[in-house]
């Protein structure tokens, strides 16, 4: 059974930070999300560190490794493999050390894990014959269930090294394209027709099911399927607040009707031209639930803050503003939301 826990009220960052460095990164997250960090994901240290291979490590009994083109399942674990597996364990123990450091061992806490959705992974990864493994259902529901369980791997090693409760965030940055067959094909010969929604919902939930951890699915994207994540067993969403319009209303309306909650990223996560205050990074949340006509009071227990995305491209500098931020925008909004 999947535990409860509830994100609401709460700031967290997306997943990935600049540079290169696990334990000053680790420092940083802990220090400046304390009520509810996630692992660093550090990108900028090459293959094996992106999204894709990061889940590399994760996923159970299926091997990747790199082509000249992307990661491709192959059958056995090779040096790329080896690569993301020490990326992954060099960031649980700066975790560990900055968790012992801060003295959080022993509290009642909870940590954000965050992995590659199993619909993008379909859209990233190849089988062996070149093909992404979204054109072969099979290769898909295998590797749904491999990060289900991998996850729920990954999740217990992180509890015994903290203490933590653990939340998952899949990220589907390919959600869209998914859906409605835009991907190109890796092949000359190859079509990636669209995944219908009942598929696609059945891989989604196959994932989340096989974890047995309460999840969150992000996209930075546009065009999100409302209704799919509404169905999904998902308790939260998690996306860019800045690409929401009037066609998006009636279908975040209704997550917070099914009592999904909903990270809302709405602090830039690159520099804007013009400096922004916590404020006006706070509106298109209040305004959101206005349009909507619902009670202010959703923002204090239905509605986490988050960055528009990952920080991975930002510097350093702004990536810390952005997360002190979040931190102003979050407690504004819990301590007085009827104040805007």
């Amino acid at each position: 059974m999947t535990q409860q826990v509830s994100i609401g009220g709460l700031v967290t960052g997306i997943g990935s930070w600049p540079g290169t460095d696990a334990r000053e990164s680790a420092a940083t997250i802990l220090g400046e999300l304390g009520g509810f960090p996630h692992l660093v994901e550090l990108p900028s240290r090459g293959l094996g560190a992106d999204m894709v291979g990061r889940a590399g490590a994760i996923l159970v009994d299926i091997n990747l490794d790199a082509s000249t083109r992307a990661y491709r399942v192959v059958p056995r674990r090779g040096n790329v493999a080896k690569r993301a597996e020490d990326f992954l364990n060099q960031d649980l123990d700066a975790l560990e050390e900055a968790w012992e450091s801060a003295r959080l061992v022993g509290g009642d806490h909870v940590i954000k894990l965050q992995a590659a959705g199993p619909l993008t992974l379909g859209a990233e990864i190849e089988v062996a014959n070149g093909s992404r493994v979204l054109v072969d259902r099979g290769a898909l529901r295998d590797i749904a269930e491999s990060l289900g369980e991998g996850l729920a791997r990954h999740a217990a090693e992180v509890t015994r090294r903290t203490g933590a409760r653990v939340v998952i965030q899949l990220d589907e940055p390919q959600l869209a394209a998914v859906l409605a067959g835009s991907l190109p094909g890796r092949t000359k010969i190859e079509s990636v027709p669209a995944l219908p929604e009942p598929e696609a919902l059945a891989v989604l939930d196959s994932t989340i099911s096989g974890c047995g951890l309460p999840t969150i699915v992000h996209s930075c994207g546009a065009d999100m399927p409302w209704d799919l994540l509404r169905r999904s067993q998902a308790f939260g969403v998690s996306f860019d607040m800045s690409l929401i319009g009037s066609r998006d209303l009636d279908g975040i309306g209704q997550l917070f009707d099914a009592g999904k909650e909903l990270a809302l990223g709405l602090v830039p996560s690159a520099p804007p031209e013009k400096p922004v205050t916590w404020k006006e990074c706070a509106m298109p949340a209040v305004t959101l639930i206005d349009r909507l006509g619902f009670s202010r009071e959703l923002l204090q227990n239905q509605v986490a803050v988050t960055p528009s995305c990952g920080l991975a491209s930002a510097s350093l500098e702004w990536s810390r503003a952005a997360l002190r931020l979040c931190t102003d925008v979050g407690k504004a909004l819990v301590d007085d939301p009827s104040a805007f």
